[in-house]
This record gives structure tokens, sequence and C-alpha cells, in this order.
């Protein structure tokens, strides 16, 4: 009780039994406990209306969620600059960038393509088809 061990307290009860005498006390006592009553309600009161002229809770409230949205913010950007995770997803990229080529192997085999030289010489024109049509 207020930082007083049971000595200081028994020291205090004797003084207090000396000077006020045996039919005083009581009545001491009782004023005291009221003294400490109305301390204690008044300090509850004053710190209620203090956190309500404030808005303490609100305020409170609010940063709680603007630290919570920050903390989302920044492990979203860690994750996005994350330099070990971009490493292993390049390294798992294989030549198929769109990966629509896995698509077309599965549903059909590629046809061969026979590669054409691409010039800007005039093509000449075949003879044979010209001997087919007189006859």
């Amino acid at each position: 009780m207020f930082g007083m061990g049971f000595t200081e307290i028994l020291i205090i009860a004797v003084i207090a039994i000396l000077f006020l005498g045996p039919d005083k006390l009581p009545s001491a006592m009782v004023e005291v406990a009221k003294f400490f009553r109305n301390a204690k309600k008044t300090i509850g009161t004053v710190r209620d209306s203090l956190e309500e002229e404030l808005n303490v809770k609100d305020i409170k409230e609010e940063a709680l969620a603007y630290k919570k949205e920050l903390l989302d913010a920044s492990s979203k950007l860690e994750s996005v600059t994350d330099t070990s995770k971009i490493g292993t997803t390049l390294s798992n990229l294989s030549d198929d960038i769109l990966g629509d080529d896995e698509d077309e192997v599965k549903k059909e085999p590629k046809k061969s393509v026979k590669a054409e030289k691409v010039t800007f010489e005039k093509k000449k024109k075949k003879k044979k088809i010209e001997e087919d049509s007189d006859v």
C-alpha cells in the first residue's frame, strides 16, 4: 500500500493513536478513507474528460490503421524488390516466353517449313507452263 511495508504502517498507526487518542482515531480514519476515495474518483474523472476532449482513443485507432497500411505496403515493396526471388524466377524461364509454344506442341505437331531465300530480284517465269498451254 503506497510503497510502504507492514512495519511502516504499524509505526504510523501507533503515532496516530498517541496524537489523536482512541476516541478521535475512528472518525479520523473515516475521513482519511473518504479523502483517498474522492481523490481517486477525481483523478479518474479528469483522465476520462481529457481522453474525451483529445479523442485519444480515436487517434490511437487511426494510428494503428496507418501503421498496418504502411507495414503491408513495405512488405509488398520488399517482395517486389527482392533480388533473390528475381534471380530464381529468371533462371526458371525457358525459351517459351509467352507460354503458347507448349500448347501448340500438345495440340498438333509442328509442320516442317521450307526456308526461302529472300531477294529483291525478279523471279524468272517458267517456260514449262507456257509449253503445256500450247498443246
